[in-house]
């Protein structure tokens, strides 16, 4: 039997393509040598990595300061198989399919003690950007983020359980129980992968509320009961024990507020743009409403999701629509946010 690879073993200047953002605006594809993995790290061959909104705010320079380290390789959504460990890493997990917590939390602050990562008080560092991402043929993580999948993952698939962590930790905030009444706005990638984690806590209706009829479509065959615009949903304001909003629309937290019964749930998944429609804090008050909002995902909500995923009741491949190679990230970017109907997820596959 050959010996297990590890950091020593990779062969010399062995060498890989990267996208780099270098500024807003500027980007290329290099090529460098592979990296190496550090004491406690990992290095991974990327199967295939998302792109989201986030990705082309780095690349046009909309994304709030302090939030990106220019020169920058993106790419934070991510699934690939172990290649090469570090020192004091398990070498038995070479050869592992994995995702890994995009969030590079301290582990030791109190929030980070108190499993609450994604509010990790340590500083703000994340792949992709603050830290060399997956727009790559290779990226290095620590050991500690991994979450390794079944062996016969769909890696595919699985590069979309970053968004559904996300939408996970909206469901972990929200505590859907069972016959309750759920609605999810928005029926993007993560509202239609908040339906299928919601579908899972069998309510007694699950309405997604979107403007878009091929949208709503899909929401239906992931579990919804029903999906309606939100002209139609406004006459079913007061209804709803829990409501998940994914949009980030200027309007929809407030809406989402008003779907709410008195005493209901509203969690806030959207990234809001400045000038957004505020929550009417008399309703607040009187309707005794209970507000959450997430921001990425913490390690149990990176749990739930791979669970979920490994289990049958996730399934993120139908919301793939296209694939390109880093060679064609500009396109591959750009058709992100475009507004055409037939864009769904998009991915590059290095």
């Amino acid at each position: 039997m050959s010996p297990t690879p590890d950091a020593a073993d990779r062969p010399a200047g062995a060498v890989g393509r990267s996208v780099v953002i270098d500024r807003p605006g500027v980007h290329r594809l290099v090529e460098r040598e592979v990296p190496v993995p550090g004491p406690g790290e990992v290095l991974v061959r990327v199967a295939a990595a998302g792109i989201c909104m986030s990705d082309r705010e780095v690349l046009d320079g909309h994304r709030a300061p302090g939030y990106v380290r220019y020169p920058v390789t993106p790419g934070h959504e991510w699934a690939g198989t172990v290649e090469a460990v570090g020192a004091g890493v398990d070498p038995a997990l070479v050869g592992r399919r994995t995702v890994a917590e995009g969030f590079r939390s301290c582990g030791t602050c109190e929030r980070c003690r108190c499993g609450e990562t994604s509010l990790c008080t340590g500083g703000y560092a994340e792949t992709g950007f603050t830290e060399p991402g997956a727009f790559a043929d290779h990226l290095t993580v620590p050991a500690r983020l991994l979450h390794p999948l079944p062996d016969d993952a769909d890696l595919r698939a699985a590069a979309l359980l970053e968004p559904a962590a996300v939408s996970a930790a909206a469901v972990r905030a929200g505590r859907p129980r069972p016959t309750e009444r759920v609605a999810v706005v928005g029926a993007g990638t993560l509202g239609l992968l908040a339906v299928q984690l919601l579908a899972a806590s069998s309510p007694a209706e699950l309405v997604v509320v979107d403007p878009r009829a091929a949208r709503a479509g899909a929401a239906l065959r992931f579990g919804a009961t029903d999906a309606l615009t939100p002209q139609d949903a406004e006459a079913l304001h007061g209804r709803f024990d829990l409501v998940v909003e994914t949009a980030g629309a200027p309007s929809t937290a407030a809406s989402s507020c008003l779907l709410a019964r008195r005493g209901g749930r509203v969690v806030l998944t959207g990234m809001f743009s400045a000038g957004a429609t505020g929550i009417d804090p008399v309703h607040l008050s009187v309707s005794q409403l209970e507000i959450r909002s997430v921001f990425g995902a913490s390690s149990a909500a990176w749990a739930d999701a791979v669970r979920a995923f490994a289990l049958g009741l996730l399934d993120p491949a139908p919301l793939v629509t296209h694939e390109f190679p880093l060679e064609r990230f500009a396109e591959a970017v750009a058709l992100v946010g475009s507004g055409d109907p037939k864009a769904g997820k998009v991915l590059l596959r290095p």
